[in-house]
This record gives C-alpha cells, sequence and structure tokens, in this order.
C-alpha cells in the first residue's frame, strides 16, 4: 500500500465532510417520500448541480478521458450527442414530468408513475419497470464501482478487490443513512468539485508547455490522427456515438430530479445551469484526454482510463492531488448514490408495498429501502469483481438499456393522449430485450449502439398498438387531459 500522507489526509477529511451531510440529510429524512424524492422541496441550483452529477459518473473523470487518450478527438462525439439529448431532455421532459407525476396520485418512482399514468390494475407494467431498472442499474452501479476500484488501486497501492470493497463502503455507507438529501446535497458539492478538477488539470498542461500550439504539435506527432473529428470513423459509428444522446429520456436517475423539484416555475433556471455545467465539464474532460497524449507520450499508460489519475498524480503537490482524486472519486459517488437510490425505492415501493405487505408502515419501508441499497451493491460487486471490466463498456450497456426501455415510454405517454397500457408494457419489453440482444450480435448493423434498434422497434410498437386500439378507458382520458391543463398553466 502507498500511504502518501497529504493525499490521504484531504481524501479522508473530504469523505468525512460527505459522510456529515449523510448524516445531516438524515435529520431530516422522516418518510418514505422523504427518502425517495426529498419531499419535492429541491431548488434550482441543488437541482441542475444533482442531474449533472448523476449523470456524468465515472466515465467523466475515467471513461471519456481515456477514450480521447485511446483514439483522439474522434471520442468527442459522444459528448455532442449528450449535450443535445439532455438539453432536449430538460425542454421537452422535465416540466411535463414533473406536473404529471404529482398529478397522477403522487408518484414517487417511474414505476409508481407508469401504473398511475394507464390506471394499469394489472400491476404488470409496474412489475416490468421494476424489474427493468434494477436489471440495468444494477450493471450501472457496477461500472461506478470498477471505476472507485481502479481509482483507490491506483491511487493508494491497494489490491484490486480491496479497492473495490472499500469504494463500495463509503458509498453505501452515506445512501444508506440519509436517502435522497443525502445524495442531491452531495451530488452538488460534487458537481462543483468535478467542475474545478476538469479545469484545473488540462489547463495546467497546456500552461506549463508555455505554448499550447506546441503541445497540440506534440499530441500530432504521437498520434497523427488523434486531432482528426473523423479519424477511423464510419457512418455507423458517427451514428452509434450521437445515438447516447437518445439515452436521457429513460435513465431513472435523472427523471427523478425533475419529479423532486420544488415546482415546475423552478425548472428554467435549473435547466441553464446544467447545460452550462454540462458544456464546461465535458470540454474539460475532452481536454484532459488529449493532455494526456502529449505528457505520457514517451510512457504511455497500460489502462488508458487512469489517465486523468495519473495526470493529478505528475502534475501537482500531494495535498491539490488529494483534492482532484476527491473529485474524481466525487464523480463516481454522485452516480452510484443514485442509482442505488432508485433501486432501493424500486424495492420498497414497487415491490414490497404492492406485492408483499401494502398496510407496512412508512418506518417499514424506510428499512426495507435501507436493505435494499446493500443488496444491490452486492450484486453489482459481484459484476464488477471482474479485473478486465471497463468503466465506458458496463455505461454504454446500462445507458441503452434504460433509453430503450423506458425512453419511447416517457416520451409517448407524455405527449399522445390515445396511448394504451398495453402499448407501453409491449414497448418497454421491446425495447430491454432488443438491448440484451443486440449486443451479443457482431458485424454490419449489428455494430450500431444498441440503443438505436431497441428505441426504434420499442417505438414502433408503442405506435402501432395505440393506433389498433387507441385507449378509451374515461378515467384515463379524463387525467390525462387535466395533466394538459395543470400544464399550460404551471
Amino acid at each position: 500500500m502507498n500511504f502518501n500522507l497529504p493525499l490521504l489526509v484531504t481524501f479522508i477529511a473530504y469523505l468525512l465532510g460527505i459522510l456529515y451531510v449523510g448524516i445531516k440529510a438524515y435529520r431530516r429524512t422522516h418518510d418514505l417520500g422523504d427518502y425517495i424524492l426529498g419531499g419535492r422541496k429541491l431548488g434550482s441550483v441543488v437541482t441542475a448541480l444533482s442531474v449533472g452529477a448523476s449523470d456524468m459518473s465515472g466515465w467523466l473523470l475515467l471513461g471519456l478521458p481515456g477514450a480521447i487518450y485511446l483514439s483522439g478527438l474522434s471520442e468527442v462525439w459522444i459528448g455532442v450527442g449528450l449535450v443535445i439529448g439532455a438539453y432536449c431532455n430538460w425542454i421537452f421532459v422535465a416540466k411535463p414530468l414533473r406536473v404529471y407525476s404529482q398529478h397522477a396520485s403522487n408518484s414517487l418512482t417511474l414505476p409508481d408513475y407508469f401504473e398511475n399514468r394507464f390506471n394499469d390494475r394489472s400491476r404488470v407494467l409496474r412489475l416490468l419497470s421494476a424489474v427493468v431498472i434494477l436489471l440495468f442499474f444494477t450493471f450501472y452501479t457496477a461500472s461506478g464501482l470498477v471505476g472507485g476500484a481502479i481509482l483507490f488501486e491506483n491511487s493508494f497501492g491497494l489490491d484490486y478487490s480491496v479497492a473495490l470493497l472499500s469504494g463500495a463502503f463509503i458509498i453505501v455507507s452515506y445512501t444508506f443513512i440519509g436517502g435522497f438529501l443525502a445524495v442531491v446535497w452531495t451530488d452538488a458539492i460534487q458537481a462543483l468539485l468535478m467542475l474545478v478538477a476538469l479545469l484545473i488539470a488540462p489547463l495546467t498542461v497546456f500552461t506549463s508547455a508555455g505554448d499550447s500550439a506546441g503541445v497540440w504539435q506534440q499530441i500530432q506527432v504521437v498520434n497523427p490522427q488523434s486531432t482528426d473529428l473523423f479519424a477511423n470513423l464510419t457512418l455507423l459509428g458517427w451514428v452509434s456515438l450521437m445515438a447516447w444522446g437518445l439515452g436521457y429520456v429513460g435513465q431513472p436517475h435523472i427523471l427523478a430530479r425533475f419529479m423532486a423539484i420544488e415546482s415546475p416555475a423552478k425548472l428554467e433556471s435549473a435547466r441553464r445551469i446544467a447545460m452550462w455545467w454540462m458544456i464546461i465539464v465535458l470540454l474539460g474532460s475532452i481536454a484532459t484526454g488529449m493532455a494526456g497524449i502529449a505528457y505520457f507520450s514517451d510512457q504511455p499508460l497500460d489502462n488508458p482510463e487512469t489517465v486523468f489519475i495519473a495526470l493529478s498524480q505528475s502534475l501537482f503537490n500531494p495535498w491539490i492531488a488529494g483534492i482532484i482524486i476527491a473529485a474524481i472519486f466525487s464523480a463516481i459517488m454522485s452516480t452510484i448514490d443514485s442509482q442505488l437510490l432508485v433501486s432501493s425505492s424500486v424495492i420498497s415501493e414497487d415491490f414490497y408495498r404492492v406485492f408483499i405487505r401494502p398496510q407496512a408502515s412508512e418506518k417499514e419501508l424506510l428499512m426495507v429501502s435501507r436493505a435494499a441499497v446493500i443488496a444491490i451493491a452486492l450484486l453489482a460487486l459481484l459484476i464488477a469483481g471482474d479485473r478486465e471490466s471497463r468503466v465506458l463498456d458496463l455505461v454504454s450497456y446500462a445507458w441503452a438499456g434504460f433509453g430503450a426501455a423506458f425512453g419511447p415510454v416517457i416520451v409517448f405517454s407524455l405527449f399522445w393522449r390515445k396511448m394504451t397500457a398495453l402499448s407501453a408494457v409491449v414497448g418497454m419489453l421491446l425495447g430491454a430485450v432488443t438491448v440484451v440482444v443486440w449486443l451479443n450480435l457482431n458485424g454490419r448493423i449489428f455494430d450500431l449502439y444498441e440503443i438505436l434498434p431497441g428505441f426504434a422497434f420499442a417505438s414502433v410498437a408503442i405506435i402501432t398498438i395505440s393506433l389498433l386500439k387507441p385507449e378509451e378507458n374515461d378515467a384515463t382520458l379524463k387525467q390525462y387531459d387535466s395533466a394538459q391543463t395543470l400544464l399550460a398553466t404551471a
């Protein structure tokens, strides 16, 4: 183990601060509504930063810089697609979902919203959406645990298994204690820390060289194709990278922030903050990968996803490096905690309360939610135990799963009056299955990112079934109409 005292002290101090926030949140968490959505009391700034932090995860500081370091600027199209997708999500989905989720029997979770939106008394829609969340969030959480293990392994010289368990313990602790409020408050802190870290590291490389043009030339010498936006990029590859933007409309941990904001009116200011934050950190992440190409030209890194870690340790004194290491871990924590929380809420609200103990008390449901956090983390640990796992690969799979399964259902449920419960079930199932099957096929069209065929097939299924047998239930139609009226005045 590498006991770099200043780095270790700085990092531990940060973790103690995060734990303190978790304890403060615990004192303000009184029932399941507080634990899952913070009582719908979030302000614009916290909502915006929490959306950004929970979205970007470890791939922003590990996966994306690693991809840029390995392949060059041709990987930036992921970021372009994400910016477009995020903006559309804020513009078209955020406000309608906030209004409709509260109007539809104060829905606390996505499965809750789906069931209430379509008055699905069969409970099939709730059950299916809950299964989808648990399936893909397990892989998503695993990606964060892999990122944490890589960080601890490279920063403190821990064995991979020990590093994996250490990171998991820290993240589970404050999520278990504080619930949603702990998650969003820490997300806001983590978002600011990520922003600073992603600006400092690449700027230091470019300024230390004295001439940014010289650094750019050095990058081209190391890898002439690294500065080409379309190097080794086919049309299918470019479309696949841009398609990442589709995933936004189906991510439960992001949609939960829209549902939790204090009022729809605050979404506009939240959108501006979130989008500027996103653009800046993505540019910083890309610049970090490019800086790594120049800085490590003499000694290329074995694992590209460690480029940000390696830069922080090489460029800065241990005290500053400790802060940057904390920022990297922040990116990881800010997404895992959200995923654990959404998954635990699904187990307590959509499984336990609905199918096992409808009469369960709020205290009992809180206990179940906290136990679920631990259970899901253990499953994710099993997946993350594979030393060869890559952060970006795991994120890509989970992102596609949610985007294809939930994205079309969310969009059509908010904007199409005649959509039915049956079309939602078929669309959701087809989207999820397409992603799982497509990933295991190779060659030609199957090299296309699985979110695109999944999203397309699900959308066609929803449209076809709803046209053949449109919604006719008066209660469902009246609920939709009244939600639209509320939306017009919100």
